[in-house]
């Protein structure tokens, strides 16, 4: 190897204690939370239940959205065969986007092949190419929304998590003829909480700002058809331009955004993320186009959900085992340290079959690790008793810091 690839195993060594390892399991369609899991360096396998997914609502097997993967695989085969401009726009995509902008109240929708390439693509064009524009993000945003506007080499302030009054106080000491835009979440995929997006949609307007509101932990889990939270506020027309992904409750893969014609257009034609990739398999967004339609229609799955989250948000509680939010199906159990949260998720997996992945830097930062628990729409209310029962053994016999009453 060579002598200068050795900097790369230096590094490697210096974050040895928290180096991330992976679970290699297989989802049981049809049966999720159900997973098997390969154990290491073998073929045999363990079953397992899955308390850590982004499948909120277990689209990822219904089985419309199952049919119309298999239809769409028979029809057109298993890649696009090219970029979006070049052979590879079929005709699902084409409806996908029509159906997303319907879902938003917004005139056009544009499809990428993740969330993450949706946010950076997005945002370096909008940021970059809007003359002077100053950007208002929030101090939590994902490292796509941070990428997105440090490729677009636009200025940038950032304001405390969720403290419209900083933001406000931001925005009042800058030029009032520069152009402005606002980026943030409304659910927060570390901490579980919601932005207070009817204030800071007030100060945009105050301040003339251009919004940009990343919902992927949000759509199809809130609001009106699972339009997001912005929608279930009645304020989504406010946001100008609304982001989302098909890889959480929609259960499939792929990002998107939604907004004003001239504004997708201009991503359309500029943005290196759309424009340099292979476009999502035709399969797959036949798959999200049956889940959109699907949860538009339903409210089976959102109400499953929310009370599973709300039981588990009462029963932690009862316990004084701390969690960050009862504000979304997110709960992110708190312990605040690395090795800690490593030893509780392991004997969760070990001796429970329960698996809940240990979060550490950089997904949030040093002495703020959590176990980040995502109870599903197909998991039972028996199934989240059963789950805090086995918690509390852990953090009695870790002797894990609780909620003093």
């Amino acid at each position: 190897m060579p002598q200068h690839l050795d900097l790369f195993s230096e590094q490697i060594e210096e974050i040895a204690e928290r180096k991330r390892e992976f679970l290699e399991i297989g989802r049981r369609a049809g049966r999720f939370p159900s997973a098997r899991t390969w154990n290491r360096g073998t073929e045999d396998t363990s079953d397992i239940s899955v308390w850590c997914s982004n499948d909120y609502l277990g689209m990822g097997q219904h089985p419309d959205v199952l049919e119309a993967v298999k239809r769409a695989v028979d029809e057109f085969g298993a890649g696009s065969g090219g970029s979006r401009n070049i052979g590879g726009t079929n005709h699902y995509h084409v409806l996908l986007e029509k159906e997303l902008a319907d879902l938003h109240g917004k005139e056009d929708a544009l499809l990428f092949t993740s969330g993450y390439t949706a946010n950076d693509g997005s945002l370096s064009v909008l940021a970059g190419r809007m003359k002077d524009c100053l950007v208002f993000s929030d101090e939590l945003n994902h490292a796509s929304i941070i990428d997105g506007l440090r490729h677009s080499g636009a200025e940038k302030r950032i304001f405390r998590h969720s403290d419209p009054a900083h933001l406000a106080e931001l925005l009042s000491a800058a030029d009032p003829e520069r152009p402005k835009m606002i980026v943030l979440e409304s659910v927060y995929s570390m901490s579980g909480d919601v932005a207070p997006l009817a204030e800071i949609s007030d100060i945009a307007k105050r301040y003339k700002a251009t919004t940009f509101l990343d919902e992927v932990h949000a759509v199809g889990m809130y609001g009106p058809q699972g339009a997001g939270i912005a929608a279930r506020e009645g304020i989504a027309d406010d946001f100008t331009v609304i982001m989302g992904t098909l890889a959480k409750g929609f259960g499939t893969a792929g990002g998107y955004i939604a907004g004003p014609t001239p504004l997708v257009d201009a991503i359309r034609a500029f943005s290196r993320s759309f424009i340099f990739t292979t476009s999502l398999p035709p399969a797959v967004a036949a798959g999200a186009l049956a889940a959109v339609r699907h949860l538009r229609a339903s409210e089976r799955e959102r109400d499953a959900l929310a009370k599973n989250a709300r039981l588990l948000h009462r029963l932690l509680t009862e316990r004084g085992i701390p969690f960050l939010s009862d504000g979304s199906h997110i709960v992110s159990v708190f312990i605040g340290d690395d090795a800690t949260s490593k030893q509780a998720s392991r004997l969760l997996l070990d001796r429970h079959g329960i698996y809940v992945q240990a979060i550490n830097a950089p997904s949030v930062r040093t002495g703020q690790e959590i176990l980040r628990v995502a109870p599903a729409a197909v998991h039972t209310l028996s199934d989240v008793q059963k789950f805090v029962e086995v918690l509390d053994q852990i953090w009695r016999e870790l002797e894990i810091a609780r909620v003093q009453e």
